[in-house]
């Protein structure tokens, strides 16, 4: 079996034909699908306004963008590891992923820092 594409005379691509792979850039399984996005076509998603409205909402205002880049943390503030007498009792992952809005509201706080790096051209150190 080859990963290689083939080339060179017709004779010689066809002799590679039956053994070639051939991976596109993307590939796509049910499971694979985005949390918003479920494999169901009956689904309707009622979050999706929101969605929409979150993806297209454009930074405009550097007192906003600063509001943003406070109020939304940089990493999960949910994730905990309880531990008593320096034994861990039990660990809470991080909720972050369970909130069906979080890849847009992460979205909109790294356009945040974007627009206030290179846009206003200040230091967003203190936001990371």
């Amino acid at each position: 079996m080859s990963f290689r594409k083939p080339g060179g005379s017709a004779p010689e691509r066809d002799r590679h034909r039956h053994n070639t792979i051939a991976v596109s850039g993307w590939i796509l399984h049910p499971l694979s699908a985005p949390p918003h996005q479920p494999p169901n076509q009956n689904y309707i998603d009622l979050l999706a306004p929101l969605r929409r409205k979150l993806d297209n909402l454009k930074i405009t205002n550097p007192k906003f963008a600063h509001f943003v880049a406070e109020h939304i943390p940089a990493q999960c503030p949910f994730e905990r590891t309880v531990t008593l007498f320096g034994k861990t009792i039990f660990r809470i992952p991080p909720l972050c992923k369970l909130n069906p809005l979080y890849e847009e509201v992460v979205g909109l706080r790294f356009r945040a820092l974007c627009y206030l790096a290179d846009e206003c051209g200040e230091d967003i150190s203190q936001y990371c």
